[in-house]
């Protein structure tokens, strides 16, 4: 059993959270996570309306009595979402936990306190990290230039920037981008972090609501499988290598605005992948981690391996390197 500041504060059993994701953070998917012990998010807008996150929060209610939370990501979008609603029903369907994501979430972090819930903001930098400290955030997920989706532009790897907002930030802190075992959560725990953030990971799980040959091409991949899209925009993006990204990568190349590409990187295409198995048919997400990652596992089973293979590590390799020390010493 490991316990840290994290696992205290939002009364999880071990330091394991499953981000939000786009199409994929769904109550079947949240529900998994959170009855293995670690922390499930709903991704507020996958569902379309507030309404239907109303219904998928109720949904997630039935499958498990844990805790688990709601992500909302705020982006620059064409049409943006009415965040407003969106925050309304999550604070009117009485969820304690929150992660925000994106752009400065001052407004929403303020109302959500007002209603005693805890956020966790997910950010790219320590300045950023600190900014959300200031606002009064609970916790922060700090995001490694590893991870898939959005790693600002710092490019700042989680070998740097784990330690480095340790050094700043008071606040219990979990580590993104990269993570997928327990060499991993070990690594973010001796870095400074308060446990590990998983998306790519738990995409690649029985109860993941993506097609089977998308999980079976997330096992066949490497860590060389990713590119990195709207680089040129300064909004850069890391998902899954396939015809599409490839392309977007190329036009950017040639000088192609967000306009020369939109059709190509539409989310209704991301979304068909998900739903038909074609991994070739739009952009979707995955991150560095693919190449550790070799099976399709229950969430059950994947938070037991990590969790016992961590503490394996702890308690076997590490003392008997410890040990080794101390019989030198005392020859």
């Amino acid at each position: 059993m490991i316990k840290t500041r994290f696992t205290e504060l939002v009364g999880v059993e071990h330091p394991i959270v499953q981000g939000g994701m786009q199409w994929v953070g769904r109550a079947e998917l949240v529900a998994a996570v959170s009855n293995a012990g670690a922390l499930g998010l709903i991704t507020a807008l996958t569902q379309p309306t507030p309404e239907d996150l109303t219904k998928e929060i109720a949904r997630c209610r039935d499958l498990t009595d844990k805790p688990f939370g709601v992500n909302l990501t705020i982006l620059p979008s064409i049409k943006p979402p009415p965040y407003a609603e969106y925050r309304q029903a999550i604070i009117e369907a009485g969820i304690k936990i929150v992660e925000t994501a994106g752009n400065k979430p001052q407004e929403h972090v303020t109302e959500f306190k007002k209603h005693g819930i805890k956020i966790i903001h997910k950010c790219t930098s320590v300045r950023h990290g600190l900014s959300a400290e200031r606002m009064g955030v609970d916790a922060l997920s700090i995001d490694g230039f590893e991870c898939a989706g959005h790693p600002g532009e710092d490019d700042t790897p989680g070998l740097i920037l784990i330690p480095a907002a340790a050094d700043k930030i008071k606040i219990p802190m979990i580590a993104s981008g990269g993570f997928g075992d327990g060499r991993g959560l070990v690594a973010a725990l001796a870095l400074g972090a308060e446990g590990i953030n998983m998306g790519t990971r738990f995409m690649c799980t029985k109860e993941s609501p993506i097609h089977q040959l998308v999980k079976e091409k997330i096992v066949a991949n490497d860590e060389r499988e990713t590119e990195l899209i709207f680089r040129t925009m300064r909004n850069t993006s890391r998902v899954a290598k396939n015809a599409i990204s490839t392309k977007v990568v190329a036009m950017e190349k040639e000088g192609a605005k967000f306009e020369d590409v939109r059709e190509l990187v539409a989310g209704a295409r991301g979304k068909m992948v998900y739903a038909n198995g074609d991994h070739d048919e739009g952009i979707w997400s995955a991150g560095q981690v693919q190449g550790l990652i070799h099976d399709i596992p229950t969430c059950a089973e994947l938070v037991s391996r990590i969790m016992h293979d961590a503490e394996a590590i702890m308690r076997e390799r590490f003392e008997a390197m410890m040990s080794g020390t101390r019989r030198q010493a005392a020859e």
